[in-house]
């Protein structure tokens, strides 16, 4: 088995489309397939169940991901652990961070890094919410930006970064010349989850609170990105709810025939917050990185 065939299964099974994944990994659909074959032949079981139309993961390769992850992390931090040995004057961190992060924040974490770059080469590493939470309780990351509730660990220090408004997405000929919209008026449209939903608490909760206010119907896509759930928006299906700031990376994967409208009725705010290990941050490994950190962020960004 090669690292080659772990990265395409983890591509696949990212995107359960292998044409949309063959394209990520710049090669054809027809390759990227006889490589997953190989992959089932070595390892004596079918890690997708695939038709005409859908791809899923079998028990199998449900199990695999999280393994195939794991291992690809491992190998893809060497060269920075080795950095950290060659040069010892300086420690790599590494900095978890979410998807659709805006740039004003991005402006702070490069802020961070430069301010702390004599002692600390911060890294960064993208990845969910939960996921990234967890690679920090047990050391992997040194730090994470997260959107929030997050963890719950008390052992963890949470430094509220960012408070963004939520607002509509929805199909354009149908809220055309409208400024905002009404919950109710969308009762009719299914809800559709963003990317982020399935890996960030806020996001669950926002999905029970929707339905206790009425909107009942549901679209779930394994595996969604912005580009697909733009797609669904567009087709006058489903209605979704992102960053109301234009300014956020996820308005660019906003098709012609979608609009982000301001509720009237409904006031949902994305909160981002650092998160950090108390003990390593109180006198510990971290004490240096946290206390610029908190001069950097003293002034949580609203948008």
């Amino acid at each position: 088995m090669e690292l080659l065939h772990l990265r395409y299964f983890v591509a696949v099974a990212q995107e359960l489309n292998f044409s949309t994944a063959a394209r990520k990994l710049h090669m054809a659909a027809s390759p990227l397939s006889r490589r997953i074959k190989d992959l089932e032949n070595e390892l004596g079981h079918r890690l997708f169940d695939r038709d005409t139309h859908h791809v899923t993961l079998t028990q199998a390769g449900s199990t695999l991901l999280p393994i195939a992850r794991g291992v690809l992390e491992q190998v893809d931090s060497i060269r920075w652990r080795l950095d950290e040995t060659a040069r010892p004057r300086r420690t790599t961190l590494l900095l978890g961070v979410p998807s659709g992060i805006h740039p004003d924040l991005r402006e702070r974490m490069d802020a961070l890094a430069a301010r702390a770059g004599e002692r600390f080469d911060i890294k960064r590493w993208p990845g969910g919410t939960d996921r990234l939470v967890d690679a920090v309780v047990d050391g992997r990351l040194a730090m994470t930006l997260a959107r929030l509730p997050a963890g719950g660990d008390p052992a963890l220090e949470v430094l509220p970064v960012m408070s963004e408004r939520l607002g509509a997405v929805l199909p354009r000929d149908r809220f055309e010349g409208r400024e905002r919209v009404a919950l109710a008026e969308l009762a009719e449209l299914s809800y559709v989850a963003s990317p982020a939903a399935a890996t960030t608490a806020y996001f669950r909760g926002l999905d029970q609170q929707l339905s206790e206010l009425g909107i009942r119907k549901r679209i779930e896509i394994r595996g969604s990105t912005f580009e697909g759930i733009s797609e669904i928006v567009s087709s006058g299906l489903a209605f979704s709810i992102s960053m109301l700031d234009p300014g956020s990376p996820t308005h660019k994967y906003r098709l012609d025939n979608v609009t982000v409208l301001p509720f009237s009725d409904f006031h949902p705010r994305l909160e981002t917050g650092l998160i950090w290990r108390k003990d390593r941050g109180q006198g510990g490994d971290l004490d240096e990185v946290v206390s610029v950190a908190r001069e950097v962020f003293a002034q949580p960004l609203h948008s």
